[in-house]
């Protein structure tokens, strides 16, 4: 029985895109016998908003994985961070030795000095995203071609990777639907509100942009209501755009199970890949804005892009939403569909044991 050790900053039962992917991956694993590691840090204390969802919405999810789970004590973001976390590491080293694969979730520098002790063990990585709300910085690019070179293959969450990182791929994906949702939607003849908003309240998921589309379009003698699920450091502005502009919004916070609540609504806002996936699988209307060329490349270069509107700024968001309510056509919701149903945890674990198997 093998034994799979996965590296991340954060894991469940802290809550986001990636600790969601590690879940899953490694239930599945489990299902198929193999033994599940996750070393990943003790507290959210140190993460900054762009990255995840604060501290006190994150928390008291339970976990019910069987796996082992390692929480490292890293302390606050600093220069000396990377130092404290090979310390830590260096003090699980026996687990590291005796694990069959070592799989790094976005953070290789983590194994960086492990990868020397260790020269004939099986390492790999899975790049899962960008850097916040800004373009790549060069140190960010040269980590990426190091955690290339010096592992054994790698999975990019997303073709935009390639584009803007110089990363080679070994498989890329998109993320994964539990494949439940695609029998769960159905007419909902009691639905009162229109449109939820599912994320993390900051400017990359465009919460603003939404807000002042809803605007638009309550000029044009459209009125629409919206829910909005999330919190983020722009909570208190976005509260203030709502009461300025009388837009019929209702702020939920964060709800760690938003997914069940997206058949109760017409359209949905979202920007990231999985909630787009699991919208797409409950066959809704999506509307993604992005706000820089990265984001623009994220959403565009997946082959989801034809089933979904894609904007750049609240005018265009508000005359998408116009003409999907006038023709009730725009959107190849049917073609979303028939894509999204291969996208299964399931198979995402096949492309997981490919990559080990490839070396």
């Amino acid at each position: 029985m093998k034994t799979i050790l996965f590296l991340s900053r954060s894991s469940f039962p802290n809550l986001g895109g990636v600790e969601k992917h590690i879940y899953q991956i490694s239930k599945v694993l489990i299902g198929k016998g193999y033994n599940m590691i996750i070393i990943s840090e003790s507290s959210q204390k140190t993460y900054s908003s762009n990255y995840h969802s604060n501290e006190v919405s994150a928390k008291d999810v339970e976990n019910g994985l069987k796996s082992k789970n390692i929480r490292i004590d890293v302390g606050g973001d600093n220069w000396f961070k990377k130092f404290r976390i090979w310390l830590q590491l260096l003090k699980h080293i026996k687990v590291i030795a005796s694990s069959d694969i070592v799989h790094c979730h976005d953070v290789f520098f983590w194994y960086l000095p492990f990868r020397f002790v260790f020269p004939f063990k099986k390492v790999y990585v899975t790049f899962h995203g960008y850097e916040g709300n800004s373009l790549p910085s060069k140190k960010a690019i040269f980590m990426h071609k190091l955690a290339e070179v010096l592992s054994n293959g790698n999975i990019c969450v997303g073709d935009f990777l390639k584009k803007w990182y110089g990363t080679n791929p070994t498989f890329v994906t998109y993320g994964a639907i539990d494949t439940k949702l695609l029998k769960k939607r159905k007419v909902n003849l009691k639905i009162k509100r229109d449109i939820i908003f599912a994320g993390r309240l900051e400017k990359e998921t465009g919460i603003l942009e939404y807000l002042k589309a809803i605007y638009i379009l309550q000029t044009r003698g459209i009125k629409l209501s919206l829910d909005i699920f999330g919190d983020g450091q722009l909570m208190n502005q976005a509260k203030k755009t709502a009461i300025k502009n009388k837009i019929d919004a209702s702020f939920k916070g964060f709800i760690p199970n938003v997914t069940d609540y997206l058949p109760n609504y017409k359209y949905v806002f979202v920007s990231r890949y999985l909630g787009i996936l699991e919208a797409l699988a409950l066959k809704l209307p999506i509307f993604a804005e992005y706000n820089n060329a990265i984001k623009k490349d994220y959403l565009q270069m997946a082959p989801f892009a034809k089933y979904i509107s894609i904007s750049k700024n609240a005018k265009e968001i508000a005359t998408s939403i116009e003409k999907q309510i006038k023709s009730n056509k725009t959107l190849d919701l049917g073609g979303g569909v028939n894509w999204v149903k291969n996208q299964t945890w399931e198979n995402m674990v096949e492309i997981y044991l490919k990559l080990w198997k490839k070396n």
